[in-house]
């Protein structure tokens, strides 16, 4: 089953931020993972502490894991930590 990592964030670093975007997209190759919305959200309801959404599809849950714990990955953790507040939700 399709399984979507979604990434709830506010930019710290505008500038850190795309450079960690740019690796992070290079990550996913080799685990079926493709960016399928992003960008500002806009909340239908409720308050949303956080002002932009990625979401990214996997084929299944394990490829989604095996990217997030994949140390190509791991190693850009410090800079996402730079460029933005986030959290990562497996669905």
């Amino acid at each position: 089953m399709k399984t979507l990592v979604t990434v709830d964030l506010n930019p710290i670093d505008k500038t850190t931020m795309a450079e960690y975007s740019q690796l992070a997209a290079k990550t996913l190759e080799g685990y079926g993972g493709q960016f399928i919305a992003k960008g500002p959200v806009e909340s239908l309801h409720g308050e949303s502490p956080y002002t932009m959404k990625a979401v990214i599809e996997f084929p299944d849950k394990q490829s989604a894991k095996s990217w997030y714990t994949s140390e190509a990955y791991q190693a850009i953790i410090p800079l996402r930590n730079k460029g933005m507040d986030s959290q990562f939700q497996l669905v």
